[in-house]
């Protein structure tokens, strides 16, 4: 017996502690190819870059080079055990754990930004340690989640290419990874050549199938989370009273103007309208204290904002109730009232007026894009505004303030009880209004109150049908401006003495965009209807590839808000172009992909086909919709679902073995006569459980059913085979009447056979 020192000794056995068996299940092989090792770090790579992107931070960008450095430092030790830098990864983990924590904390809105900066921060550390393909697997996963991070947070189709991008690196990834799990050793250069290629047609089969599936699938409306994106908080400085508006486009420099600090700790300036005012081409100039509708000039188009809503509508900002007779102003600017926010929650609770009718929620989150007022955009009723500033201030008109500007990065997020239009229960409503409805929303000036309510009364007598209704009024003076008045956008400048009303009505016939909405206010004042003008942004552009709203500075205009007791205030629009009445939560988009699609390839077809394909397929998006909405209507909607599902299960199934069955009907039609038989005899066969393999040939099979079947029926089987064969190799004629005769022989009992096994089983 050999003896070995006692330090050998002990090295050995701690050689035997810490080096894992080779025969143990848990000791997995090390990864050793090298190109699946690149692959799946580029794929983090485009998972952490996207997620920045779609941030429009640059936060995480370190991570990309010193994830790589870590992979290779993975790649040159990964035979070793690496107790350290496991040790070191641990520590690291949990330094990183207790950064996200202190994060969280103060991160009272939408934390997926925080959540994807712990993640890539855990990747990070995670590379150092790669040696199996197990681990690579777990990098890869983790830059599928980074991409759908981004994907919830992008508001721009910019990120449509690093979806790409991901994708062609994910097709190698997964090539790599299959042949990794083979065995198999790495392409020969001949082979290399032939794989970008067949590639390429899969990612285009991918991304052509891709494309399909999104265009079909309905965007159903719903925040299903309650924790809504909401910027990081905003300090201010000074006292906050809620009197000011800030519009960057119309400030002066007045000494005797308020002052205002703006996010950024500077100091605008308001001023009132004393001074002449100058067209701003960025500013729209509906959104101050007071308008001047004398101005003339263009907007250049601008993207001021993105929205990501369950439905769009007029972006409400700010409402006006005086009219100065080349505009308006608010004439109780000075009765704003504070709202203020608990130091735990960004909610705040905006007071509601009761009224009747049905409404429908609609959550709202807005996305600044460029330097904007401190006015806030909202749907019509807010119930919830979820805003980054400690205070924010509401007029008396329903518009919201901020202490800050809206400057771009901003995010905020507005719950909105949105009613629903319905014109018979409106047209019932009351003319019994009260003294503050008639003190604020009823002035005219004298000078034109009795030609404008003549005009008014002389339109009204021209209808088919005497409206009597307000809202019957109210609508046929929208239209009848619409149809009767033109939009002139080269008119002169106003006289200082001229009334803008009379001038539109008398003079010109018709006038600006904003000149058709503050006429029908005023047409409505003189004949008793309480109305006010309303300014906001349109809905803007749809992205159905964002689903968001995106909005331009050239969306903003203003609108007609008409009062019915008991109802509230509704919106009508006289600007020729535009609809009767702005959109709102009737208006569907859970189709608009496909919608859009439709329109594109509409424009390529002759009207004719156009018109019946169109109304098919608005008949077929309505009774998808009908169906969603059903669909979403709690527990009845569920259950309903489930049976539609339950049923449309049964009938696909029904019909894919009937179109089976009438395929093979088909197929058999087309054959030879003996071949025709032999195939049925197979098929009886078949149902009995006894299939015939394509590599056997008519005699193994017969082989096969001589084992199986009774003598009887391997008797009527081995007459139509050999026929078959004498048939299909020697040329020879056949007695198909016979044949025939036989094979009803075997179907009967086959059946008979059935029978005798039930009638067993019953006994």
């Amino acid at each position: 017996m050999t003896t070995f020192p006692l330090g050998q000794h002990l090295k050995t056995q701690l050689s035997h502690l810490t080096r894992p068996s080779r025969s143990s299940p848990k000791a997995l092989p090390i990864e050793n190819s090298a190109p699946l090792r690149v692959a799946v770090q580029a794929l983090v790579s485009v998972g952490i870059l996207a997620t920045d992107l779609a941030a429009g931070t640059t936060n995480s960008l370190w991570a990309v080079p010193l994830s790589a450095l870590g992979a290779t430092w993975s790649w040159h030790h990964r035979h070793q055990r690496n107790l350290g830098a496991k040790l070191g990864i641990a520590l690291g983990m949990l330094v990183v754990l207790g950064l996200f924590l202190s994060r969280l904390v103060g991160q009272m809105g939408d934390s997926r930004i925080v959540l994807a900066e712990l993640l890539i921060q855990l990747q990070v550390l995670h590379t150092f340690d790669l040696p199996r393909r197990k681990d690579l697997g777990y990098s890869a996963v983790i830059g599928i989640i980074l991409l759908g991070v981004a994907a919830t947070v992008s508001e721009t189709t910019v990120f449509g290419g690093m979806l790409v991008l991901f994708l062609a690196i994910a097709l190698p990834v997964l090539l790599l990874d299959y042949r990794s799990r083979l065995g198999l050793e790495s392409l020969r250069l001949q082979q290399v050549g032939k794989v970008p290629k067949q590639l390429g047609v899969i990612l285009v089969i991918v991304m052509a199938l891709g494309l399909l599936i999104f265009a079909l699938m309905p965007r159903l409306p719903g925040y299903q989370l309650r924790t809504f994106p909401v910027s990081g908080p905003i300090d201010v400085q000074g006292q906050f009273d809620g009197q000011q508006v800030i519009n960057p486009g119309y400030v002066k420099g007045n000494s005797s103007d308020r002052t205002q600090t703006d996010s950024d700790g500077a100091n605008q300036t308001f001023a009132g309208q004393a001074e002449k005012t100058h067209f701003d081409s960025k500013s729209y100039y509906g959104f101050n204290e007071e308008i001047d509708q004398n101005l003339r000039g263009t907007l250049d188009p601008q993207v001021v904002m993105r929205v990501r809503s369950q439905s769009q509508g007029f972006w409400r900002v700010l409402a006006f109730d005086h009219y100065t007779g080349q505009g308006w102003k608010l004439s109780r600017n000075d009765q704003v009232n504070l709202l203020k926010r608990p130091s735990w929650s960004y909610r705040f609770a905006v007071p509601q007026r009761s009224q009747l009718g049905a409404t429908r929620e609609v959550v709202q989150t807005y996305s600044i894009q460029a330097e904007f007022t401190n006015l806030i955009p909202v749907l019509l009723q807010p119930r919830h505004l979820f805003f980054p500033t400690r205070e924010v201030a509401i007029d008396p008109e329903g518009g919201l303030r901020s202490p800050v500007s809206l400057n771009k990065g901003l995010t905020y997020t507005v719950i909105s009880d949105v009613p629903y239009r319905d014109r018979n229960q409106l047209g019932t409503a009351s003319t019994d209004y009260s003294e503050a409805i008639r003190e604020h929303y009823l002035q005219i000036p004298t000078a034109i109150a009795e030609q404008v309510q003549q005009q008014t009364e002389a339109i009204l007598a021209k209808a088919p049908h005497q409206p009597t209704a307000p809202y019957e009024k109210a609508l046929f003076l929208t239209q009848a401006l619409k149809q009767n008045y033109a939009l002139q956008l080269d008119l002169p400048p106003l006289a200082k003495d001229a009334d803008l009303v009379e001038s539109f009505l008398f003079k010109f016939e018709g006038g600006y965009p904003d000149h058709f909405s503050t006429t029908l206010t005023i047409m409505l004042r003189s004949i008793g209807i309480p109305a006010r003008l309303v300014t906001g942004l349109g809905p803007g552009q749809f992205n159905p590839f964002t689903g968001m709203y995106v909005v331009k500075n050239t969306d903003a205009y203003a609108m007609t808000e008409v009062y019915f007791p008991k109802f509230g205030w509704f919106a009508f629009d006289p600007i020729p172009g535009h609809d009767l009445i702005p959109p709102s939560v009737e208006v569907d988009q859970t189709f608009s992909v496909l919608r859009q699609f439709w329109h594109w390839v509409a424009g390529w077809l002759p009207s004719p086909i156009t018109g019946i394909l169109s109304g098919v397929a608005a008949t077929v998006v309505t009774a998808l919709g009908r169906l969603l909405g059903l669909l979403t209507t709690g527990w009845s909607g569920m259950i309903t679902g489930l049976l539609i599902c339950t049923g449309g299960g049964l009938l696909g199934w029904l019909g894919w073995h009937g179109w089976r069955w009438w395929r093979y009907r088909s197929w058999l039609v087309t054959l030879p006569p003996m071949e025709r038989l032999y195939r049925r005899m197979l098929g009886q066969l078949a149902a009995q459980g006894i299939d015939k393999r394509p590599a056997q040939t008519p005699l193994e099979y017969l082989h096969q059913v001589k084992q199986t079947v009774p003598a009887v029926k391997a008797d009527i089987v081995t007459q139509i085979t050999q026929a078959y064969l004498s048939w299909r190799y020697g040329g020879q004629s056949v007695n198909l009447p016979y044949l025939r005769q036989q094979l009803r022989q075997l179907r009967r009992q086959q059946r008979a056979q059935v029978q005798n096994q039930r009638d067993g089983c019953r006994v």
